[in-house]
């Protein structure tokens, strides 16, 4: 297996990555690196989660800093674009922690914060810049920065940046980039509209695909529970119950819905917070701050998050309400099982949001495995493959679907007092506080009991 060693980075790159703990590089890495050194454009189809900052960052790296002219005022050298604030300020770490030993500025600028302090920082001239498409064009109308002078543009998850509107502020902005320079183009899907999109942008580009389309994380365990939209609510909390759902993400539709699920696991006495774009900058980043610290037990979020949140040890993805696109499900629960770890990831599913299951399950090219429980809706089975593929082969009755490898339990009722959940700490030994934010420093309760049978079941993994 190739090492970072053998990928022609400098030194002073080699030496951050062994800082952080590198060790192997990527797919995307391994395939992006050389021939960004080279020069060449690059068209990436990636999921979240397979290293594709890295893949960009470090070529970018060693390309400004192996000639190390200071930015002129007004201008960068490297543009990268990116969908969300969160987003853009995880790339902006990552060029600090690969850069931390190399002489290359950056700046990250998004909205929702004052202008005045990012107008200071790009007047000045900046080695890198990180940004979302609207704040990016504020800055350049009001004179704070000119694009003709980029050497390298990136546009990071142009799939979710169509999706989010930005299409008009992104053929703005390369309108007015230099004709000559080099771009990279990064996406998990590639339909036409986005097809065409990197056709105008890209020259003789090196195209590094290192997963299928709209698949879903082979370590990530998916199920799904069929329930009335009333005890949804129940249905959260009472999985939160368990202990091996150490860090948990939930995702809602709205914005409001997220605050409304919030504010039901607060009052049921768990640590949880919102995250979403009404909410200010300054509570974002207090929450991601506290969920990535531990000490918010449950992130809320709509799909602003699906792919702006890079937290390592996230145990579960809880889909309180499906997606209406199916391309955000595989970006929701691609924010568990990142960096070779096992996750899992529960889809709530009411009778009015089949069709949207269905959508799910034909975009994913598989049947997600449905698990039973006390407040989930009885006898509800598998749904019929209808969408016109048979996992089985179409000459072949499809085989129900299995739980890697393992025949499903069928009988999660909560309350049976059944068994342990794997990896749950023996008696006695020292258990977390759940501390629910309530007055007084009251201790929340526990999370055992009921639903630990159930989900001791649902994570059991084989290998």
């Amino acid at each position: 297996m190739t090492n970072f060693t053998d990928l022609n980075l400098s030194e002073p790159l080699l030496r951050a990555l062994t800082a952080e703990g590198y060790e192997k590089p990527t797919p995307i890495q391994a395939q992006s690196i050389p021939s960004l050194l080279a020069g060449k454009d690059l068209l990436g189809i990636a999921q979240t989660g397979t290293g594709k900052t890295a893949a960009f960052a470090l070529p970018i790296l060693q390309k400004l800093a192996a000639h190390p002219e200071r930015a002129a005022k007004g201008t960068c050298r490297a543009l990268i674009l990116s969908p969300t604030r969160e987003l853009a300020a995880q790339i902006g770490e990552s060029f600090r922690v690969y850069g931390k030993f190399l002489k290359v500025s950056r700046a990250v600028v998004f909205g929702g914060v004052s202008l005045g302090k990012q107008i200071d920082i790009l007047r000045g001239g900046v080695d890198v810049v990180v940004a979302t498409p609207g704040r990016l064009v504020d800055l350049i109308e009001r004179k704070a920065l000119t694009l003709s002078k980029v050497e390298i543009f990136v546009l990071d998850e142009v799939d979710q940046m169509l999706d989010l509107g930005f299409i008009h502020a992104i053929r703005k902005i390369t309108g007015m980039l230099p004709s000559h320079r080099q771009n990279l183009f990064f996406s998990a899907t590639m339909p036409k509209e986005i097809a065409g999109l990197a056709n105008n942008l890209l020259t003789d580009p090196v195209r590094v695909e290192v997963a299928p389309v709209a698949t879903t994380a082979e370590r990530v365990n998916q199920s799904v529970i069929h329930v009335d939209p009333a005890n949804k609510a129940k249905l959260l909390a009472e999985l939160l119950k368990d202990n091996n759902m150490t860090r948990t993400l939930v995702f809602t539709r709205t914005k409001h819905g997220a605050d409304k699920v919030m504010k039901h696991l607060s009052n049921a006495g768990f640590t949880a917070a919102a995250i979403h774009g009404n909410k200010s900058q300054n509570n974002r980043e207090r929450a991601l701050a506290g969920f990535k610290a531990g000490k918010v037990l449950v992130l809320v979020a709509t799909d602003i998050a699906a792919r702006g949140i890079d937290v390592d040890g996230v145990s579960h993805v809880v889909n309180y309400d499906l997606p209406h696109v199916p391309e955000s499900y595989v970006h929701r629960i691609g924010r568990t099982a990142r960096a070779g770890a096992d996750g899992s990831a529960i889809a709530f599913c009411t009778p009015e949001d089949r069709g949207l299951l269905r959508d799910i399950e034909k975009t994913i090219r598989t049947q997600v495995p449905v698990a039973e429980h006390a407040l989930g809706l009885k006898g509800v089975q598998q749904l019929a493959p209808t969408f016109g593929w048979n996992p089985a082969g179409k000459d072949k009755p499809a085989a129900k679907p299995h739980h890697r490898g393992q025949k499903p339990n069928r009988n999660h009722s909560a309350g049976n007092g059944q068994g342990k959940p794997q990896g749950q700490k023996p008696q006695g030994q020292h258990q977390p506080k759940r501390d629910g934010g309530n007055a007084g420093g009251a201790q929340a309760p526990k999370r055992t009991g009921s639903s630990g049978s159930w989900m001791s079941e649902l994570g059991k993994r084989q290998g």
